[in-house]
């Protein structure tokens, strides 16, 4: 895995209309990983170490067959069958030594509001200096938690909260190397919640990136207006056990605005538990939980009256782990129930989807500086 950079929240990232379900809400970085992804634990934090290459570029494509199946009503054909779910390019380098650019490009991902940007997922600058690090472009918004963080082409089945967050935003980020675990970062962006009739909203995020031992924390506070004058408020503590072989996530989210109660009558909690018992294998489990009863439609991506449980699991083999490619086949089955208000989402009521499909990731080109 790329070392963590303890500043994730420097770099920088959806249009309102691009959700993570078509997105991904991994920090990226500015550093390429030395290995292949695939093979590297999934979520893709920023490296300490600052690039020093000219550019490298990379790729990951991935497509399944997915099988869906309603309660009542049998196999679901519009969401049943082959597809491709991702094709990504990326672009990393250094301009000059502390100055620094990422880009990634989405092929898969079709415009919204006819934006020539809806299938950038990221492109920015971060410069680095004495523990410091300043980043502006579009970014990724700041919001803790693993889920979040991890690339899509690494997801099956997601939260609700996942399936709607239009992750991606223009903004600038400032952040500190507290200790040589911990970094800080304050972030302002556009917010996730603008239209193209009012562009004019905002959104001011908090985000911790902490690691200690067997430890990993990415924990954030977040303020994002969703019409004018009126806020959500996001508290997110994200937590992660690297245990040897096994893997432990646990994601705690809530939400709150104006005349919600406060705790736990809007929030989502996800867990997962993984266990690579030969480092071609890995095996997870996992479940999540998202709820909304604040009687208030301030929540626009766990509408009011959702209490939505998913769980299930998978197996991933890597038969190509090399240093430039890497070769991924999944399957999966995850079963859902309780009730959606957002009958968009695929999963609802009563949903099963089960999934198999390969993902591929190999470097194109990497220029050295001489």
């Amino acid at each position: 895995m790329n070392k963590l950079l303890l500043t994730a929240a420097l770099c920088a990232l959806c249009a309102p209309a691009g959700y993570c379900s078509e997105a991904t809400a991994e920090v990226p970085a500015a550093v390429p990983a030395e290995t292949p992804a695939l093979t590297e634990a999934p979520a893709e934090t920023p490296s300490i170490t600052p690039t020093t290459d000219l550019l490298n570029i990379s790729a990951r494509v991935r497509g399944d067959w997915s099988g869906v199946w309603r309660k009542g009503s049998g196999m679901d054909d519009a969401a049943s069958g082959f597809e491709g779910k991702y094709l990504m390019v990326r672009f990393d380098g250094s301009i000059v030594p502390g100055l620094t650019y990422s880009w990634r490009q989405r092929f898969n991902k079709s415009a919204y509001d006819s934006s020539f940007w809806d299938a950038t997922d990221w492109i920015y600058l971060d410069w680095a200096t004495h523990g410091w690090n300043f980043s502006a472009g579009k970014q990724i918004v700041l919001i803790g938690g693993w889920e979040y963080d991890r690339n899509p082409v690494d997801l099956y089945s997601t939260s609700v909260f996942w399936q709607n967050v239009a992750c991606y935003q223009w903004g600038a980020s400032a952040g500190y190397h507290l200790t040589a675990g911990d970094a800080l970062t304050f972030q302002a962006t556009q917010s996730m919640f603008h239209t193209s009739e009012n562009r004019n909203l905002y959104g001011y995020n908090l985000f911790w990136n902490g690691r200690h031992g067997l430890y990993h924390a990415l924990w954030s506070v977040n303020l994002t207006e969703y019409r004018k004058g009126k806020y959500i408020n996001y508290i997110t503590l994200g937590n992660r056990f690297d245990l040897g072989a096994w893997e432990i996530e646990l994601d705690l989210m809530n939400r709150a605005a104006s005349h919600q109660a406060f705790w736990f009558k809007d929030c989502s909690v996800i867990g997962e538990i993984a266990f690579r018992p030969h480092p071609a294998w890995r095996i997870h489990g996992k479940m999540t939980y998202d709820v909304n009863r604040s009687g208030t439609g301030a929540d626009f991506y766990v509408q009011d009256g959702t209490e939505l449980k998913m769980a299930g699991g998978g197996v991933e083999f890597f038969p190509l782990r090399k240093a430039r490619t890497a070769l991924r086949l999944h399957a999966n089955c995850y079963h859902s129930w309780g009730h959606n208000s957002n009958s968009a989402d695929i999963m609802q009521h009563g949903t099963t989807v089960f999934n198999v499909g390969l993902t591929f990731d190999f470097n194109l080109l990497n220029l050295k500086r001489k």
